[in-house]
Parts: C-alpha cells; sequence; structure tokens
C-alpha cells in the first residue's frame, strides 16, 4: 500500500507543479514578446537505503516555445517587433547583458533608452544607450539605428545616437531567467551583434501563449490531481482493511 501511496503523493505534488507553470503562462497571454514555457513530466528512480522500488514523478520545464508571437500594429515611434529570429539586448538588474523580444521601449528622465520593464537597452557601442534631451522626434530605424531630432533644430538635422544592439543566437544555447529575461546557457557568455536582425517600426510582437491551449492543459491537470487524491484515498481504506483482518487474526 505505501508504495501506491507514495506514487500518487509525488503524482500530485508534481500536478500542482504543473499548474502553476501553466498559470504562469496563462497570466502572461498578454506580455508583450513573452515565450510560453513548456512542461513534461517523467518518471525518477529513488535512491537511498529501502528505497530502490520507490519510483517518483518529476514535472521539469525542457524549454520555452521559441515561436513567434503576432505582431500588433502600434503606430509609435519607439515601439519595435524584431522580425523572424533574433534578440533585443537588454541589462539586467544584476547589470549582466540579457535578451528579450519585448519592443515597448520608453526614455526615463536622465535619457537613458529603457524597455517597459525598466531594463536598460544596449547599443552596439558597448553600453546601454543615452538620448540626448530635450528632443522632437525620435526614430528607430529597420536596422535598429536610433536617430533623435534636437529640439529646435530643423527637420533635416536627424542625428545618429546609437545602433539598437540586436542578435541571433541558436535558440539551444538560451535559457530563460527568473525574471523572463533569455541568458547564454554558458555564464557569462555574451553574443555579437548581428547586422541580418531586423525591426519592425510602430509595431509589438504579442505573447505566444495559447489561451486555448493553456486553460485545457490546466483542466486536465485539475482532472489528475483529483485522480491521484483517489487513489490516496483507496490506499488509506485498503491499509485499514489490511489491519481489520490482522486484528481478526
Amino acid at each position: 500500500m505505501d508504495r501506491s501511496l507514495y506514487l500518487a503523493m509525488s503524482g500530485a505534488k508534481q500536478d500542482m507543479y504543473g499548474l502553476q507553470l501553466h498559470a504562469n503562462n496563462l497570466a502572461n497571454v498578454r506580455t508583450a514578446g513573452f515565450r510560453a514555457d513548456l512542461a513534461q513530466a517523467r518518471s525518477m528512480q529513488a535512491y537511498g537505503e529501502g528505497l530502490p522500488s520507490r519510483v517518483f514523478s518529476m514535472t521539469e520545464s525542457p524549454g520555452q516555445d521559441m515561436s513567434q508571437g503576432s505582431v500588433m500594429t502600434t503606430g509609435r515611434d519607439l515601439d519595435v517587433a524584431v522580425e523572424g529570429d533574433g534578440w533585443l539586448t537588454v541589462l539586467d538588474p544584476s547589470g549582466q547583458e540579457a535578451y528579450t523580444r519585448a519592443g515597448h521601449l520608453k526614455i526615463d528622465q536622465t535619457g537613458m533608452l529603457q524597455n517597459g520593464s525598466g531594463h536598460l537597452m544596449m547599443g552596439e557601442n558597448g553600453g546601454p544607450i543615452f538620448i540626448p534631451l530635450p528632443i522632437s522626434k525620435i526614430e528607430i530605424g529597420k536596422d535598429g539605428t536610433v536617430s533623435v531630432l534636437p529640439q529646435g533644430a530643423p527637420p533635416e538635422a536627424m542625428e545618429v545616437v546609437d545602433r539598437l544592439k540586436l542578435v541571433r543566437p541558436d535558440h539551444a544555447n538560451l535559457r530563460k531567467d527568473a525574471n523572463g529575461l533569455f541568458k547564454s546557457k554558458t555564464p557569462n557568455e555574451v553574443f555579437d551583434a548581428d547586422a541580418g536582425v531586423k525591426l519592425l517600426n510602430g509595431a509589438l510582437e504579442g505573447s505566444n501563449v495559447n489561451a486555448v491551449g493553456e486553460m485545457t492543459s490546466m483542466i486536465d491537470l485539475q482532472r489528475h490531481f483529483e485522480m491521484q487524491v483517489k487513489l490516496m484515498k483507496t490506499a488509506e481504506e485498503m491499509d485499514a482493511a489490511s489491519s481489520s483482518l490482522l486484528r481478526l487474526d
């Protein structure tokens, strides 16, 4: 009985982890550039004295869905979407280089170019992009070139400030950080800029989460969790019946 109880207990626990992952995907269905996390469950042998016969389940995330989300036209000068494969480069809170598809950009009061989450945008010059305020206009070219029109200057006096660092690493070399940014699987490795990556100005890439699919997965996991609880209850009843038979003897 303890084997069935152990199996049901571990299965219910991993169902809870799976629900958390799919709930997080569903919560980010409207997050620009979000990549849905994938989930899979597999059996794991329990090691230790007296445990060779015990096998438990383990839910893990083998990676993310790297398919492109739908592109929405916004008409905003500071909105950009990466066309095809490629990533925008930012600095994460620890000051390390990271990568994102979220192109909702803004300029803070000091003139630093940031994304919607407040991460500094990296330029090809090797540092964050600084916008010399005040300006009348800002343009981001298809190749990531950032140009500004100083306040009071004639329309033809556009000046190039920097160029967004755009990279195109192999998806197999990327891992997702806890803050939703992507980094190289090799610690402290950064990727070189790729001139072949192009941007679509005045547009944003939406999340690639399939809301219906995530809801279906959550319902399936909830039903599976209920089944595991029933199995635990059955194991308890069988144990009680066994104890009753021993008392009769």
